[in-house]
């Protein structure tokens, strides 16, 4: 075994296609719906929103899906991301556990964000696009697109999430200085933003909330469109470049067998997407067998408490209806710290691939996430984002389990950015003022009793 801790590979190695899993799946995930009609959305009902080349992406076959030369040429300044083995955390765990983590806070905006925005920004500067609208939970989005719109002279403009946006206005700074507009959510510069100031002044929003704003401003003009950073398929897919690196580099470490565990934290589903479906080709072709889970807030629990239906992605009701787990498009979100976590609703494909059993999921509160996130810095001496302290949070669980049992097991995470813009939220958890919420199930049946009626689904 090798005594390396970290393993890095060549700028050549940067994956040349992203990888869609989809060909792979044992039955095909159910259509995205028009809310008018009912049957499935085509190319004509995108085009308001998205450039035609996303639009296909969205709904490919096909299993590989080349990388242009312009993206990888921008993925050059922070890929290939290291591979981490966590030698000073299974130290200070006791475990014989061997712990991995891919590291994905070395990029611009300190996140696995830009895997996505950079294609989404070049494929709608070729198209003619002059600005991108979008929404952004705890800020990592928005910063990814920012960045991106700059490398390709689009303008851009962000709603985030009003509790995100009181809790880090330095990530609004960062947006602002890449050039990007930046309107706190719920705001009064879209009519889905006043109608929900008129009915609650004091709204902390949500991420639905800001993708409804998103999208309206996104409709008014020929020459704008919008960028969504989870969810959708084309956005999972981007992300498969984690994915494709860690398993060159688990040859560098030795290990070739593959993880016994793959864990990862679950809001729309990106970085968690795009760090297992390359190992799950490998398990559905017999050549790995890794246990898969999904990590998300107790607060926002909508793979372990929500129901697998037809929902809308916004509050406001203007997408498309996606087959997802969902708290219901009219749930809020308490304003705990994991920002980019809380969302209404789950990618549908991941959703689909969980009904088929092909991964489990775990909820974590936000006290024993923030704990295990400080023994992770001062171990690794890398400070989470509160987003992928949940995957932290059961990658220690597990390894103290290991600790038990002997198990030599090998673990996996992404470690899908850096907290550096969160230090009030460890603040709050340092100086003891951080509480957890029990989310009680009466919101959760509120919210649900408002899903739209989709007949035979």
């Amino acid at each position: 075994m090798s005594e390396r801790t970290k393993f890095i590979l060549d700028e050549s190695q940067i994956p040349a296609q992203w990888y869609n899993v989809i060909p792979d799946l044992p039955a095909p995930p159910p259509p995205p719906l028009h809310p008018g009609t009912g049957q499935p959305v085509g190319p004509d009902d995108l085009a308001p929103l998205f450039p035609m080349e996303l639009i296909g992406q969205e709904v490919t076959g096909d299993r590989y899906v080349d990388i242009p030369g312009e993206v990888i040429d921008v993925y050059k300044l922070w890929r290939p991301t290291p591979l981490f083995r966590a030698r000073r955390l299974e130290k200070a765990l006791n475990t014989p556990a061997r712990i991995y983590y891919k590291y994905e806070g070395g990029s611009p905006a300190g996140s696995h964000k830009p895997n996505t925005a950079v294609p989404q920004a070049f494929y709608n500067s070729r198209e003619g696009t002059k600005r991108l609208t979008t929404e952004t939970g705890a800020g990592q989005w928005g910063s990814a697109l920012a960045f991106a719109c700059a490398q390709y002279g689009l303008d851009c403009e962000i709603w985030m999430v009003r509790a995100s946006y009181d809790q880090k206005p330095h990530r609004r700074t960062l947006m602002e200085t890449y050039g990007a507009t930046v309107h706190p959510s719920p705001s009064r510069a879209t009519n889905a933003g006043l109608k929900v100031l008129a009915d609650d002044p004091d709204s902390t929003g949500s991420l639905g909330i800001a993708i409804s704003e998103a999208v309206e401003a996104a409709g008014g003009s020929a020459e704008t469109r919008y960028a969504l950073g989870s969810v959708l398929n084309h956005v999972l897919m981007h992300q498969t470049v984690i994915g494709q690196e860690a398993l060159a580099q688990f040859e560098l470490a030795g290990e070739e067998a593959g993880p016994d565990l793959i864990v990862g934290c679950t809001g729309g589903g990106s970085n968690f997407a795009g760090l297992f479906f390359p190992f799950l080709r490998e398990k559905l072709a017999g050549r790995m067998n890794p246990v898969i889970r999904a990590v998300e807030p107790t607060a926002c629990p909508s793979f372990t408490r929500g129901v697998y239906a037809y929902d809308f992605g916004d509050t406001a009701g203007m997408t498309p209806l996606l087959k997802m787990h969902t708290l219901g498009h009219a749930f809020i979100p308490a304003p705990v710290h994991a920002g980019g976590l809380r969302y209404h609703g789950m990618s549908p494909l991941l959703s689909h691939m969980y009904e088929l059993g092909l991964f489990e999921a775990v909820a974590k509160p936000q006290l024993e996430c923030f704990a295990a996130a400080v023994t992770f810095a001062r171990s690794e001496g890398i400070l989470p984002a509160p987003e992928p302290s949940h995957a932290i949070a059961a990658v220690v669980e597990e390894a103290k389990r290991c600790a038990e049992t002997g198990e030599e097991k090998v673990i996996l995470t992404a470690l899908c950015g850096h907290g550096h813009f969160d230090m009030t939220a460890y603040e709050r958890y340092l100086s003891g003022e951080m509480t957890d919420y029990d989310l009680p199930q009466d919101r959760i049946d509120a919210a649900i009793a408002d899903l739209p009626v989709v007949p035979g689904a």
